[in-house]
């Protein structure tokens, strides 16, 4: 039953001894799971009301009180934010609804954010690395969930499963993440505390500062990516590999490579946990927006996929075209007519279809990683080991798609020879699909993330 802001403000009262409200207002919120409004008090003092729409958000809710009950003095007081207190709660059969203390500042759009600049990019970054150098410890004690990277990745793939049991994930789709799932490459990773939901109605804003975060329901230690993905849905292309940047800087922990790779396909997969929430719970609405989603995203990638091979076939007809002998200003080895080392590639792999880049990155349509070393080649784009995508990523990534960002078929080759003779290219960004590090050049198709898991 879909409850008003003034019957919220009335269940808060009751949970909350007290508390007499004089008004109220909607707030944003997990709209299949929550209904949440803002209260103020006849003393001024602001309050948040959050009522599950049903018992697995309530389950939720109540595994927010765990999590939040583990945090000890000691820990908020060393986090660069302030994390929520709830003053009371309310069962009504089998729901329960809770009543937080307020907590300084207000949600921003995405976007928003991601216009803050410089300033707000370490803030997010800062964010995002205390919550991840949190002690695994607080999940344990919460008795939350902990996954080692291994562990993870199975349950992907089970969840992939119980995704292609409905029949609704595109062909395309559904064999692009079985083949990123299968790679064991990308999921080596260092286990992480992680927030499990993280988006920008969970991140409270304060004078450009990130003065809170909320949303604690799905606090775990698992993969340090997931709490990314809902960077890749900003306008801003470049502003993901910035925040991602920022956090590298405030965590002392090595890089992990394939850290946004992850995230992109966590963003992606989001439309196939959609799916199988919505069928799960009888809901033609979510079940029709979730295919919707994945129709979008697949074409967009068959699209990508299609200009990169186009891209492919015109630089093998150029090569074609300069013989086997003589040399040439194109970056190309004149000998076996493949990118010379200054293109940071081995002269020994082969673009073709029968033979990998590498033994761990093939050109299909399922990869989403390379694990070839990266070359300072000033490229365009960023790399996952330290946030830039190599030409590597271009020309020898998983998805063909990502093979070309810049370059349309029939380019000169000079002019990406002149690119690298510019070491701001390294820093401009380029094109990118809702499937990996966004960067600026060319229009992208910003991929919804869903906001419960």
């Amino acid at each position: 039953m879909k409850r008003t802001p003034m019957e919220l403000a009335a269940i808060a009262s009751a949970a909350v001894p007290g508390l007499t409200p004089t008004g109220v207002a909607g707030v944003p919120d997990d709209a299949a799971d929550f209904e949440s409004a803002l209260l103020v008090d006849d003393s001024g003092k602001q309050w948040r009301v959050r009522s599950p729409k049903h018992p697995d958000a309530s389950m939720r809710l109540e595994t927010e009180l765990q999590a939040l009950k583990a945090f000890t003095p000691a820990m908020r007081a060393e986090l660069p934010f302030q994390v929520p207190h709830i003053a009371g709660t309310l069962r009504h059969g089998e729901l329960c609804t809770f009543v937080y203390a307020h907590l300084e500042g207000s949600p921003r759009e995405l976007d928003g954010l991601a216009a803050g600049g410089p300033e707000m990019v370490r803030e997010l970054g800062r964010t995002l690395a205390a919550i991840h150098d949190l002690p695994p410890l607080l999940v344990h004690n919460a008795d939350l969930p902990s996954y080692e990277a291994n562990e993870f990745r199975q349950r992907k793939l089970n969840e992939l499963d119980q995704a292609a049991i409905t029949g609704r994930i595109p062909a395309h789709l559904l064999r692009r993440w079985e083949h990123a799932l299968e790679d064991v490459t990308l999921w080596r990773f260092h286990p992480t505390v992680v927030h499990g939901d993280l988006h920008e109605d969970n991140l409270v804003i304060s004078a450009g500062r990130v003065s809170a975060v909320t949303g604690w329901t799905d606090l775990r230690v698992g993969d340090p990516a997931d709490d990314f993905a809902w960077l890749l849905a900003a306008t801003n292309p470049r502003f993901a590999v910035e925040v991602h940047d920022a956090y590298l800087s405030a965590r002392a922990d090595a890089a992990d490579p394939h850290l946004m790779r992850r995230a992109a396909l966590a963003a992606e997969f989001a439309l196939a946990q959609w799916l199988v929430r919505g069928v799960a719970m009888d809901n033609a609405e979510m079940i029709a927006e979730a295919e919707d989603m994945m129709a979008t995203l697949d074409r967009d990638l068959q699209a990508e996929e299609a200009s990169a091979a186009a891209y492919l076939a015109a630089q093998e007809a150029h090569l074609a075209e300069q013989g086997p002998a003589g040399g040439t200003d194109d970056g190309f080895d004149s000998y076996d007519g493949h990118p010379n080392d200054s293109d940071g590639f081995d002269d020994s792999a082969s673009i073709d279809d029968s033979a990998s880049i590498d033994d761990s990155a093939s050109i299909d349509d399922g990869d989403l990683h390379n694990d070839t070393d990266a070359s300072d080649d000033g490229v365009e784009g960023r790399d996952p080991r330290d946030g830039e995508l190599s030409d590597e990523d271009h020309l020898a990534g998983t998805t063909p798609e990502e093979l070309v960002a810049e370059v349309t078929s029939g380019q000169d080759l000079r002019e990406e020879e002149l690119a690298d003779e510019d070491p701001a290219a390294t820093k401009t960004g380029g094109a990118v699909s809702v499937s990996r590090v966004p960067t600026e050049d060319t229009e992208t198709t910003a991929l919804p993330i869903i906001k419960s898991s």
